[in-house]
């Protein structure tokens, strides 16, 4: 199934779909989480056995859902981060956020954040299981987007992208079959989300350049559906379709009948049709930084010397600090959806 050759003109590319994702430059990789979880308990946690895991460092589905690196709670408790931004694109069920600058935030049900590490933060990410009664579905992607070296140590900032002000577009084909797209970053003829959204993504993003001709789509087909993708802006960008729902996808001449990150040539319109049931693709789209990328773990820097000096600062530092009395909190039950960030400011959607 991998081919590093062209394919055909339109299709580059075909890989599977491992964990996380392979993504091209500016992006460093993207992770689909899709877990199952149960009801919850008083803890927000699953309210079922969890033994015979191995909490903490979870990431077999067993009964259908990972722990990851939690207890109680599913999710990632405080860690570090430096020199790229993180988009957290909730599609079902909850995040609970917390970070050393002191801001917190609940967002999902179509909600992402956009989150800009730069010269260092700690956060954490939980997945609070706020259903007693039924089950707790949880789907994201989170996407690691690089930051060029100038803007490595920018300041720590986050965005909500409120899922009530992501533009969304629908479509229907000549036979009525509908497409439909949300669009976290990047225009489609008169939809942006730097128009729609009261705060666009953070000034040091490299989504905030015009001509890195940024893009992050889903694009959902009914079945046998038809749609042209239109061509991208820049003749250096890169475009890479990840298939991850449904039983067969063509591409022009290309017929995909597995799930697969299908990169293609972004300069060109592509005509895209679903198969016998509906398809489920996300677009990543963008034009290369073209710089070094070393990293260790939570850092990606440019060189090994700035590797090795944010693990010092961290350890000196701990980029400010962490301000919670867990390393795993969570917010209350019935908090709803908002965002507190670090200057008080306080963001509600219910």
């Amino acid at each position: 199934m991998t081919s590093p050759a062209r394919v055909d003109d339109a299709v580059l590319s075909v890989k599977p779909l491992g964990f996380p994702w392979e993504t091209a430059d500016p992006f460093l990789f993207c992770v689909h989480h899709d877990d199952a979880y149960p009801k919850g308990n008083e803890r927000l946690g699953p309210a079922v056995s969890l033994a015979g895991r191995q909490l903490g460092q979870d990431f077999t589905v067993r009964d259908g859902f990972r722990m990851y690196h939690g207890h109680d709670v599913p999710g990632f408790p405080q860690h570090p981060h430096r020199g790229f931004e993180t988009v957290t694109l909730v599609r079902r069920g909850y995040v609970d956020h917390s970070d050393s600058l002191g801001a917190t935030a609940r967002f999902g049900q179509g909600d992402a954040q956009w989150l800009t590490a730069g010269r260092g933060i700690v956060h954490c990410e939980m997945f609070p299981l706020i259903e007693r009664e039924r089950p707790n579905p949880l789907e994201l992607f989170q996407i690691w987007l690089n930051l060029p070296a100038e803007d490595k140590m920018a300041e720590p900032h986050f965005a909500m992208l409120w899922s009530e002000q992501i533009p969304r577009r629908t479509f229907t084909d000549a036979e009525g079959r509908e497409i439909e797209l949300a669009l976290v970053a990047g225009a489609l003829d008169e939809a942006s989300p730097l128009q729609a959204q009261p705060s666009p993504p953070p000034p040091k993003s490299w989504a905030s350049r015009a001509d890195a001709d940024l893009a992050i789509w889903t694009i959902a087909l009914a079945p046998h559906a038809r749609w042209t993708l239109p061509a991208a802006k820049g003749p250096q960008t890169r475009r890479t379709l990840y298939f991850f729902e449904g039983d067969s996808l063509s591409l022009g001449a290309h017929v995909q009948p597995t799930h697969a990150a299908i990169e293609v040539r972004a300069q060109q319109a592509l005509e895209l049709v679903a198969g016998e049931r509906p398809c489920q693709l996300l677009m990543l789209q963008g034009r290369p930084i073209g710089e070094p990328v070393v990293q260790y773990g939570p850092f990606v820097m440019n060189t090994r010397e700035q590797i090795q000096r944010a693990m010092d600062d961290y350890r000196r530092t701990r980029f400010g600090g962490w301000p919670f009395p867990s390393d795993a909190p969570t917010h209350a039950r019935d908090a709803g959806r908002f965002a507190r960030h670090a200057d008080g400011t306080l963001e509600e959607r219910r």
